[in-house]
């Protein structure tokens, strides 16, 4: 099931037992997939009920699992701010906790993405130079794959925000793509620089302003599955709708074939595999002082413990110190 081994130190991922709509037992099954898939790379911090706890302790290895009892969980209809004041015993709070505190490296969860994000905001905080923290996800293309910045963190934002998005997800890709200029695209109705009106047009001026950065302008829809740019620049609003129909493309096509007596045999199935998000795992969450990955609340256990691989090597690969680095050449360049 692994795409690529861990880096050759051991990683120890916090992961949210009670996050999601399978919620424990997608995270269970996650956790045991991953600690097989990664036996020398990953170690995990499992974080639920004491209950629960106490239930499934045996049956992981005690030498690579630990556990933090948490008694509460924020539920996707609670006020985001309001619940992660009100319930700082829950699995997302002790799980952001272990990270600040230097107990985990990482921490993974498909509960609620507002609770996540304010969670993460006000226990790991910002880092220099970032307003808002945006959610990135890769989305499959026809040449390869985009970073599409943001799919949801932030539905009203800023041109200010849009720059700093495209810092973010140039520095990761060159982190962890090896891609050196990275092609930074600004999602929009049209190719002229004024299209969108004053916010995209401003964000326009800022992003072609910027010799550090490879921005190509503008992109329409048309444009992403053809691998036109490799970070993609947006709202959170538009974003989170791109996501929710990259999710749902891949099962719409496949039953169209299946319809007309196409590919029976699982051909086909395999050859949209890429389209399929449980490929892809969790998003991350960039601009906060340290790891958070953003598993869907539908996540089967396939894209969390994927999403637990996304988290190991963010958190191996020194994801946080080299894009407070980059921030703080930003920053410098840009007079701010």
């Amino acid at each position: 099931m692994a795409e690529a081994p861990l880096h050759s130190s051991v990683t120890r991922v916090a992961l949210d037992l009670m996050g999601g709509e399978s919620a424990p037992e997608a995270a269970l099954e996650a956790a045991a997939g991953a600690l097989d898939a990664w036996p020398d790379d990953l170690s995990l911090l499992l974080v639920g009920p004491g209950d629960l706890l106490r239930a499934e302790r045996t049956g992981f290895p005690p030498d690579r699992v630990a556990w933090l009892a948490a008694e509460e969980s924020i539920a996707p209809a609670e006020p985001p701010a309001l619940a992660v004041r009100r319930k700082t015993d829950s699995t997302v709070v002790r799980g952001l906790e272990a990270v600040r505190d230097g107990r985990a490296d990482a921490f993974v969860s498909a509960g609620p993405t507002g609770a996540t994000v304010v969670a993460s905001v006000l226990t790991l905080g910002l880092l220099p130079g970032v307003d808002r923290p945006p959610v990135g996800a890769l989305f499959p293309t026809g040449t390869g794959r985009v970073l599409v910045m943001d799919v949801g963190a932030n539905v009203d934002v800023r041109p200010r925000q849009l720059y700093q998005f495209a810092h973010l997800g140039s520095t990761y890709l060159r982190r962890t793509l090896s891609i050196e200029r990275p092609r930074v695209g600004l999602l929009n109705i049209g190719e002229e620089g004024e299209k969108g009106g004053g916010v995209m047009a401003t964000a326009h001026g800022l992003l072609s302003d910027d010799p550090t950065l490879e921005f190509i302008g503008n992109v329409e829809g048309h444009q992403i599955v053809t691998g036109a740019c490799d970070v993609l620049v947006c709202g959170g609003f538009v974003g989170n709708v791109l996501l929710k129909f990259y999710e749902s493309i891949a099962e719409f096509v496949l039953q169209i074939f299946r319809t007309a007596g196409v590919g029976e045999g699982g051909e086909l199935g395999e050859a949209l595999r890429f389209l399929d998000y449980t490929e892809y795992g969790g998003a991350p969450l960039f601009g906060v002082d340290g790891v958070t990955i953003i598993c869907h609340g539908t996540s089967p256990a396939r894209a969390i413990m994927n999403g637990i691989r996304t988290a190991a090597d963010c958190a191996a690969s020194g994801f946080t110190p080299v894009i407070r680095t980059s921030l703080a050449r930003m920053l410098q360049e840009s007079g701010a």
